[in-house]
């Protein structure tokens, strides 16, 4: 089954203005209605029928369509581990000051900063040590003036220290300390709230929450944060030849790589994948399956559904809602569907069922989609330029997305090496790939040594 003319190029797009789109006859356009000599007690002819909407589109049109449909789902509160890698939705606010309390930046001595106003390496300041304090242990409650006070990183300091000397600047005396250079006031010293201040913002909304978030969130003690959630995304693959990776194919089957390959390409791009399988293939349980899984998620991606006359699964999604199937203008994948279905018009995305067009489809279409509905403002990945090792070839009109190795060039910037020339789809060759190479519309050949446009496929990315 294949979308594209013999011998694997894209068919060529069809001038529609001039076209039944229902019947594929010409017809003659609509006659346009001289109105201005209309007498005002005449009723005036009918508007001319507008036409259908055209069924080639854009990679672009049918993006933003997906885009505007996709659902906000609502913020929810998860423990802070759980909520990595997800955006925070709400302004936390601290109720404490950090540091809570006035420490040592290093390890060194606590003194007055107008003691060691003096002191240089060829004529130390003397001062006599009163003890020692380290982290989580309440220091002297003041230190009078000439004395000094040992002191480790993230120590209190005694109220009258405004410094803390470095021990690397001193001779390590315990009971009397000589000073051989004397740092400003404030030096090495992390005042209570200069890091956050009670009621202000400790981690504000839209932040992905990683590593030093959650730090943060522990710090200011919130074991909880409002986050958006991960989508619920249900992955199913169509075909009657299709058969699960456990069972050995018989000649005409071939093993559902689809659904393993998209839930996988999901949970990258921040969703929560449920990988359901292959659709069934009797009317009453295939009706099931697909409300059950419009009731269970905020995305639906189904491979390998088209708009072919008598195609089981297209006529079933067409009883739960309106779904479209158009050409769109790329290659591979140039045949895509998109609907919102059931109670809550879940949006539900189809891609091609061969494996390399299903992969580019969702990284052009359901990636997008999917961190949107992650509330993230980077949608794409991004792109560079590179030169090309090869010549590249493309269809005339059609968005042309090849698999291939970029690399460092010794001489700066990046090269770009194509795997094969797009009309073969071989999953090792996808599986060795590191990048797409994307080539417009309107080119149709790329020389050796030109720049084309390079989209990395960084994990997580």
């Amino acid at each position: 089954m294949s979308e594209y003319s013999p011998g694997g190029a894209p068919a060529a797009p069809r001038d529609t203005t001039a076209l039944d789109l229902r019947s594929g006859a010409t017809v003659d356009p609509p006659a346009v209605h001289a109105t201005a000599q209309i007498d005002r007690g005449q009723v005036p002819p009918p508007r001319p029928a507008p036409e259908p909407e055209p069924e080639l589109r854009s990679v672009e049109a049918h993006l933003d369509e997906i885009l505007a449909a996709v659902p906000q789902p609502e913020p929810i509160e998860l423990a802070v581990l759980d909520a990595q890698g997800l955006l925070c939705a709400e302004e936390v606010v601290s109720a404490r000051a950090l540091p809570a309390f006035d420490q040592a930046a290093l390890d060194g001595y606590a003194v007055r900063a107008e003691d060691v106003v003096a002191a240089a390496p060829d004529a130390p300041v003397e001062l006599a040590v009163v003890g020692e304090t380290v982290a989580g242990a309440a220091g002297l409650t003041s230190l009078a003036p000439g004395l000094a006070q040992k002191v480790s990183a993230g120590a209190m300091l005694p109220a009258g220290a405004d410094v803390v000397v470095p021990a690397v600047w001193t001779d390590g005396g315990v009971v009397r300390v000589q000073v051989h250079a004397g740092p400003a006031a404030g030096s090495y010293v992390r005042r209570a709230g200069d890091d956050v201040s009670p009621g202000t913002a400790a981690v504000h909304v839209g932040t992905p929450i990683g590593p030093a978030q959650i730090s943060l969130l522990a710090a200011v003690g919130r074991d909880r944060v409002q986050v958006r959630p991960r989508p619920r995304v249900a992955v199913l693959s169509a075909g009657s030849e299709l058969v699960d990776i456990t069972t050995q194919p018989a000649p005409g089957q071939v093993v559902d790589v689809n659904t393993y390959a998209l839930a996988a390409a999901a949970r990258d791009a921040g969703a929560s994948a449920y990988r359901w399988g292959i659709l069934p293939t009797e009317r009453r349980r295939l009706t099931e399956v697909l409300e059950s899984q419009l009731l269970r998620s905020d995305l639906v991606l189904i491979a390998g559904t088209h708009a072919a006359e008598g195609d089981l699964v297209q006529e079933v999604l067409a009883e739960l809602g309106p779904m479209r199937f158009r050409q769109v203008t790329m290659h591979p994948g140039a045949v895509q569907g998109f609907g919102r279905l059931g109670r809550d018009e879940v949006p539900v995305i189809c891609v091609p069922g061969e494996p390399v067009a299903a992969l580019v489809s969702f990284e052009v279409f359901v990636r997008p989609a999917i961190r949107s509905m992650l509330g993230k403002r980077q949608l794409f990945r991004r792109t560079v330029q590179a030169i090309s090792a090869e010549r590249l070839v493309s269809p005339l009109g059609y968005r042309q997305y090849l698999h291939g190795q970029v690399m460092r060039h010794p001489d700066g910037g990046y090269v770009v090496e194509p795997l094969g020339d797009g009309e073969e789809a071989l999953l090792a060759r996808m599986a060795r790939a590191n990048c797409l190479i994307v080539l417009d519309e309107d080119v149709t050949e790329v020389a050796e040594g030109g720049l084309v446009t390079v989209m990395p496929l960084l994990l997580g990315g």
